[in-house]
C-alpha cells in the first residue's frame, strides 16, 4: 500500500483510505467486516465524521478497530452547527466516546457555518493541547476559505482539506490543489466515484481507454480510477467499501502504479474543466 506524507503532520498516512459515509446503511456486521479487511490489507487510513448515520457510522468504526489502533490514523469532523470552541470540543469528546479510542489523528471542519473560524481554530487548538487530536484540517474549503484561516492560525496548522473529486469532477485541481501544495497541505479527495459504485459516465471510447490499463495490470477499472486520483504525492482518496469484497478490490488500488502515459491518456479521456473555479460540493 502506497503511503503518502499527510500535509503538516510529517506523518505518512496509505494514499487510499477507507470512507464512511452512509456506512451505517449497510448490515453492520457487513460493514465492519469490510473496515477490518481494509485494514488487513494495509487501508490504515479511516474517515468518518459525526454527520453520518448521526454517529452510528463512529460507531461501526469503533467496532471495527478494537485493539488495533495504534497502527490506524483515524479523522473524523465536526458540523459546522457546532462548530464554536466549546461545541467543537464537545462533538469531539462525543465522537472519541463512539470511536472508542482517546485521540483522532485529525480533526476536520465539516463545512463553514455560522460560527467564525477564530472560534473553531481555538476548539482545535484546545483539544491539540490536551491531546485529544493530533492535527486539525479542513473540508469543503475554497482558496479564500482556506486563506482566511491559514491567516487566523498561522503557517503549517492545516494539515488537510476533505474535497470533493472524482474523474468527472476535477475543478480542484485549477486553484484548491495548487495552493494546498505550495502550503504543504494534504488534499483528500471524498466520493472517488462520484458518490456511487458506478463508473464515471463516458463515451465508449474513453471507457476504452480504463479498460485496456485496467487489462495491462491485470486490474480493474475502479483500481485504476482510484490510482489515478493518488497520482500526486499531496492526494489521498476514501472508498467506501460496505462489504470486505469491496475493501479488497479498494486496496488493490493502493499497489498499482500508473505510467506518465498512462495517466495522460486518463487525463485526455477525462479533460480537467480549466474554467471551472467554484469548488464542487456533494
Amino acid at each position: 500500500m502506497q503511503k503518502h506524507q499527510f500535509g503538516t503532520t510529517g506523518l505518512r498516512v496509505a494514499a487510499v483510505g477507507q470512507g464512511t459515509w452512509q456506512i451505517d446503511g449497510a448490515s453492520r456486521n457487513g460493514a465492519i467486516a469490510a473496515l477490518k479487511r481494509g485494514l488487513d490489507l494495509g487501508m490504515t487510513h479511516i474517515d468518518t465524521a459525526e454527520m453520518y448515520g448521526s454517529g452510528e457510522a463512529e460507531k461501526v468504526v469503533g467496532a471495527a478497530i478494537q485493539g488495533r489502533r495504534d497502527e490506524l490514523f483515524i479523522v473524523s469532523k465536526v458540523l459546522p452547527q457546532h462548530a464554536s470552541r466549546s461545541g467543537t470540543i464537545k462533538a469531539c469528546e462525543q465522537s472519541l466516546r463512539f470511536l472508542m479510542t482517546d485521540h483522532l489523528d485529525c480533526y476536520l471542519l465539516h463545512w463553514r457555518g455560522r460560527y467564525p473560524l477564530e472560534e473553531t481554530v481555538a476548539g482545535f487548538e484546545a483539544l491539540k493541547q490536551d491531546g485529544k487530536i493530533a492535527s486539525w484540517g479542513v473540508s469543503n474549503f475554497d482558496v479564500p476559505d482556506l486563506e482566511e484561516i491559514e491567516a487566523i492560525a498561522g503557517e503549517h496548522k492545516i494539515a488537510c482539506n476533505q474535497v470533493l473529486y472524482h474523474l468527472r469532477e476535477r475543478a480542484v485541481e485549477n486553484r484548491v490543489l495548487p495552493w494546498c501544495e505550495q502550503h504543504g497541505v494534504a488534499v483528500v479527495g471524498y466520493s472517488p466515484f462520484g458518490h456511487t459504485r458506478a463508473l464515471p459516465r463516458a463515451s465508449t471510447g474513453d471507457r476504452r481507454v480504463l479498460e485496456k490499463i485496467a487489462a495491462a495490470h491485470d486490474a480493474t477499472q475502479r483500481q485504476v480510477i482510484l490510482s489515478f486520483l493518488v497520482r500526486r504525492p499531496s492526494l489521498f482518496t476514501i472508498p467506501k467499501a460496505s462489504n470486505a469484497e469491496h475493501a479488497e478490490e479498494n486496496a488493490g488500488a493502493g499497489d498499482l502504479k500508473l505510467t506518465e502515459s498512462e495517466i495522460r491518456a486518463i487525463d485526455e479521456a477525462f479533460p480537467l474543466n480549466k474554467s471551472s473555479t467554484n469548488l464542487p460540493i456533494l
